[in-house]
């Protein structure tokens, strides 16, 4: 990995980091809702509604204001590509979205309906229909999808003694100057197509039952999110990590990725769940142990700094309803 990296430096940006802090709002407004102990777990990456010998998998993304005003064709693609992605990390393949766009006349709404037709187009995923308003100051997104799933990968079945694998596809570069690393609006539809039935494909096989997508709170975040709804610790190690060229971990540790995921499995089946991701030529690594107990930690070999321990600090305060009895 060439220098050593100032692992206490880096465990200080990560406990600061705002990508990670801004997750705590999920768990105040579903506490708000009054969600708690519903029959439906919350704070994972879709609603799983079981339905028949299946789940219907129900999910939305909103985007922050500067994103959309700074790259509003982009915007308007993640909005779809993202909610595939939640699809996709609960075991699951999409079937619908639906959009609601807010834009200062009909030109400021054009790039994002365009950036939305062309990943529809691309994925293969119907946009349905929608709210739309083009009589506002600001230019806002959100967008919603349908999905179903025949077997599940949750947030909450992580287990002590698994192994965490973040599957990410590094064949991108950083659309700056977010921290998102874009890997799917240059290649070919039937490969990013193909990418992604790689977890449902998984899921159906049994190789895992768990796995997060890796969203705007980056790979630590994502696994106190993990670690937190599944009530296991994770230790990570720094060194396991595989970095696209020219990448400081530091970054990658911030980076929202446009194929990531860390899925928990047992050690005995991770080197098949690593060949599915490498025969597709998707980076695949076993990065941390999972373990009893709420810390979240990362190490290098020789030092160990926990970034967040949720019994002290609870991030998301959200499970399934066995959990939250």
């Amino acid at each position: 990995m060439g220098d050593r990296i100032d692992i206490k430096a880096l465990a200080a940006k990560l406990s600061a980091s705002s990508g990670i802090a801004a997750k705590a709002d999920i768990g105040t407004v579903a506490a708000s809702l009054g969600l708690a102990g519903q029959p439906v777990a919350v704070g994972d990456d879709c609603a799983a509604l079981p339905d028949g010998d299946g789940y219907l998998l129900f999910a939305i993304e909103g985007f922050i204001n500067e994103f959309v005003a700074a790259d509003p064709w982009f915007a308007g693609w993640c909005g779809v590509m993202v909610n595939i992605s939640d699809v996709a990390a609960m075991g699951g393949r999409p079937v619908a979205v639906v959009d609601a766009v807010w834009a200062n006349g009909e030109a400021g709404a054009a790039p994002v309906l365009e950036g939305m037709r062309a990943a529809a187009r691309t994925f293969g995923v119907p946009i349905v229909g929608g709210h739309t308003n083009t009589r506002t100051d600001r230019g806002q997104l959100s967008v919603a999808i349908l999905g179903k799933a025949k077997k599940l990968l949750t947030s909450f079945d992580a287990q002590a003694g698994d192994v965490l694998i973040a599957a990410i596809d590094h064949r991108g570069r950083y659309r700056e100057p977010f921290n998102n690393w874009e890997a799917a609006t240059d290649a070919p539809s039937a490969r990013l197509r193909g990418d992604l039935e790689i977890l449902p494909n998984i899921a159906e096989a049994g190789l895992a039952l768990a796995a997060k997508d890796i969203s705007q709170g980056g790979i630590i975040g994502t696994a106190i999110m993990l670690a937190e709804c599944s009530g296991v610790g994770i230790d990570i190690d720094i060194s396991a990590i595989p970095l696209p060229d020219g990448v400081a971990l530091e970054r990658w540790f911030a980076t929202f990725p446009s194929f990531g995921y860390l899925i928990s499995t047992t050690p005995e089946k991770a080197d098949e769940l690593i060949l599915r991701f490498a025969a597709r030529n998707i980076s695949a690594a076993v990065i941390a142990n999972v373990k009893a107990g709420s810390e979240v930690a990362i190490s290098d070999g020789t030092d160990r700094i926990v970034i967040r321990d949720y019994a002290e600090t609870p991030l998301l305060q959200l499970g399934r309803q066995e959990d939250a009895a």
